[in-house]
């Protein structure tokens, strides 16, 4: 029988690292006179690629810097932030040990830059075991588009239907969907459970990460 592969969405789902995306968006808008930037307003770009994020926030604030010139920016901060701390969600360190030991193929796709996710894996450990990785500045389109997810299930050799993709956020789901691949959504911010892109995954675990258990979630993966 072979192994279902699994391909981790990062922050959020592996890392709760969206305090570190706060508040380096928080100190970018800062630098240039947005002092009211909210954790509430941070909320609505949870599982959407920073790119697009940051082209939002440019328009709704009229910001005279380039896109790229805010993303590089971005991508400083959070960096210097992400190497200090990023907390690893215990039940999905849990969970990707079930899974390295049986042999399952892995991968991470996220729409964090390429040397975020590096940093990020280094500093966890996770990359030991996570060595497949796509970041959305390497294809055209991010969540909800399938475009990493079906990148990811390519670099690891393997078929869309036999993908299973870990998400905590609405637009990762709904890729997912548009991917062809089961989906086992642990929605970030428990609110969410109810958003309709949660209702195409296969497995949903209304709690979030509070009430994720590793071992009922292999046993639905591996099913």
């Amino acid at each position: 029988m072979t192994l279902p592969a699994v391909i981790f969405d990062l922050d959020g789902t592996l890392v709760d690292s969206e305090p570190n995306y706060f508040e380096a968006g928080r100190r970018l808008l800062a630098a240039h006179g947005v002092d009211d930037f909210t954790w509430e307003q941070h909320a609505r770009f949870i599982g959407i690629g920073t790119r697009e994020t940051l082209e939002t926030l440019r328009a709704e604030y009229g910001l005279s810097a380039s896109v790229q010139e805010l993303l590089d920016a971005k991508n400083r901060l959070y960096l210097r932030l992400a190497r200090e701390a990023t907390h690893v969600f215990p039940g999905m360190r849990a969970f990707v040990d079930l899974l390295h030991a049986e042999g399952h193929p892995m991968a991470v796709a996220s729409g964090s830059s390429r040397e975020a996710i590096a940093a990020v894996l280094a500093g966890t450990g996770l990359g030991s075991v996570l060595t497949t990785v796509v970041s959305a500045e390497e294809v055209a389109h991010g969540k909800p588009e399938p475009d990493v997810f079906l990148e990811a299930a390519a670099r690891l050799g393997v078929d869309p239907e036999d993908c299973v993709v870990v998400e905590d956020a609405p637009p990762g789901a709904e890729a997912a969907h548009r991917a062809g691949m089961r989906c086992v959504a642990v929605p970030y911010l428990p609110a969410q459970a109810d958003d309709p892109a949660f209702a195409t995954a296969g497995l949903l675990v209304r709690g979030g990460q509070h009430s994720f258990d590793a071992r009922v979630v292999h046993a639905w993966v591996t099913s």
